[in-house]
């Protein structure tokens, strides 16, 4: 009799433990005190599933509950760049609700806010203090570096180039813009600095009559409702100017001096943008009129400021 009692104790205290232990996402941690503190630390790398179709309009809201839900369960600063790096599959999703990605596909899109971007079914990984480590320190060694006669934007890690993208810069030329109340140098400022801001959800105003706009006409001249892209702003020379990296509606204007002073971007490539500067990535933008082709030889520019 003694002995069953002992058995059936053993029985029910494993029982009570199992449930115990029990994790959201059935991912076991173990937690350890930090600072006085009780943090928790993934054993493995946590996958969180969708459970329910995430449209744009919701995306940075969805994303803001995950941060906010593991920040405290991993060693580590969770942020929602850091999540997404981790995810690339997310990146190459929002790169193809790009309007004209999807008018190559036949499909005419009218509000990409609608679109969805993180299907149900879908898991997100949160990365373990290994991988978040390493992308961590690829996020210090990135950088971009913008050549305005060229009509190029680089995203560099170290020496290594990573991406490529064209651009459109600021017009050369002076104009009165009722947005700041003066005339302005509309020319793309030059210099070194950090990505100081990012603006999730941005207004569309025109600065020249500082009117905001709801919808585009597009380059196959239809009309649509704007996306919801981030605008990733610099900070040059220690100032800010307004001068953000944000996307066009109209790819037909990159290559050339077109806008108020801030660089055009495909809308796909705004998102590679968007989560490869987080604040505080250098960036560099210059106005080099001599550069190096492909093979290596020379190759000398217009000079579109005639600086």
């Amino acid at each position: 009799m003694l002995k069953l009692l002992k058995i059936t104790s053993t029985l029910i205290f494993l029982i009570i433990l199992k449930f115990c232990f029990l994790r959201d996402e059935n991912v076991a941690l173990k937690e350890k005190a930090i600072g006085g503190k009780v943090k928790a630390q993934s054993t493995l790398p946590v996958k969180v599933k969708v459970h329910n179709n995430i449209l744009i309009e919701n995306y940075f809201e969805y994303l803001d509950s995950i941060v906010k839900k593991y920040d405290s369960l991993v060693p580590y600063v969770l942020t929602e760049h850091l999540l997404v790096r981790s995810n690339p599959w997310i990146i190459d999703t929002l790169q193809n609700t790009d309007y004209y990605r999807m008018k190559a596909k036949d499909s005419f899109v009218f509000d990409q806010k609608k679109m969805i971007v993180l299907p149900k079914g879908a898991l997100i990984v949160i990365p373990d203090s290994t991988a978040a480590k390493k992308m961590l320190n690829s996020f210090q060694k990135t950088s971009i570096n913008i050549n305005i006669p060229e009509f190029k934007l680089r995203i560099y890690e170290d020496s290594l180039k990573l991406y490529d993208f064209p651009i459109r810069v600021g017009r050369n030329e002076e104009k009165y813009l009722k947005m700041s109340d003066r005339v302005e140098d509309l020319k793309t400022k030059t210099g070194k600095g950090l990505i100081v801001n990012h603006v999730r959800k941005p207004r569309y105003v025109n600065p020249v009559n500082n009117h905001e706009y709801f919808t585009t006409k597009r380059d196959d001249n239809r009309v649509t409702k704007l996306p919801q892209i981030p605008f990733t702003e610099t900070e040059i020379n220690g100032l800010r100017y307004g001068q953000m990296i944000h996307p066009t509606t109209n790819p037909v204007t990159l290559g050339k001096a077109y806008s108020n002073g801030c660089i055009g971007i495909k809308e796909a490539d705004a998102w590679v943008v968007y989560y490869y500067t987080p604040i505080g990535t250098k960036i560099e933008i210059r106005y080099n009129l001599e550069i190096l082709d492909e093979k290596g030889n020379k190759k000398y520019l217009k000079n579109i400021y005639k600086k």
